[in-house]
């Protein structure tokens, strides 16, 4: 494939998760993004033939950080709380340091309406929670955290906790998204006892 077509749609795909960021996913613009390209709406739609063309490959972009968190956990064989940690604080410190790819978590409840997406939201939410559980499970059969422990609502609680404080990060701003993050990890592993 010619460097110069990757560049221009991985170009579009960036300014189309600033225009995300900047006026919500329902009000993406194709004609703002071309503006911003320097190039005609024909452009973007020859790369993008649909809107939900672009939109899908937005979430493909951001599904490739989870991908590689998740690989590069697994292949360091990291010990479960190293694990979760590692995984949560690569979260909050790309988030912070990319504080557009936020919006993409926070427009789940949007996407998930509409039948195009809704596979792939389901797919960013389990593969993360999946990730989380898998991890609890091992600590559970290394006898590391009680076996009474659910994996599920574990994985959920700091899942949960991350998508609220980075809704209050994204909205009140003036903390450490990956400060308050690491804390609240901390804290709650703490209290399950995963060592």
């Amino acid at each position: 494939m010619d460097q110069l077509l990757i560049h221009r749609k991985e170009s579009i795909i960036l300014d189309a998760i600033d225009e995300i960021d900047r006026n919500g996913i329902q009000a993406v613009s194709t004609r703002e993004i071309a503006k911003r390209q320097g190039v005609s709406e024909r452009v973007i739609f020859k790369y993008f033939p649909r809107k939900s063309d672009l939109i899908l490959a937005v979430l493909d972009h951001f599904t490739k950080y989870d991908t590689a968190i998740i690989e590069t956990a697994r292949s360091k064989e990291m010990k479960p709380r190293e694990a979760i940690t590692y995984f949560m604080d690569s979260f909050s410190a790309y988030y912070e340091n990319y504080p557009a790819i936020s919006a993409i978590t926070q427009s789940y409840d949007t996407l998930r309406h509409d039948p195009e997406f809704a596979e792939k939201v389901k797919h960013i939410l389990d593969g993360r929670t999946a990730f989380i559980q898998d991890v609890i499970e091992k600590a559970k059969s290394l006898g590391i955290i009680g076996s009474e422990t659910d994996s599920e609502i574990l994985a959920d609680i700091i899942m949960g906790y991350f998508n609220r404080s980075c809704l209050k990060w994204r909205v009140y701003g003036g903390f450490s998204l990956r400060e308050s993050t690491m804390n609240a990890v901390r804290t709650i592993l703490d209290k399950f006892g995963l060592a």
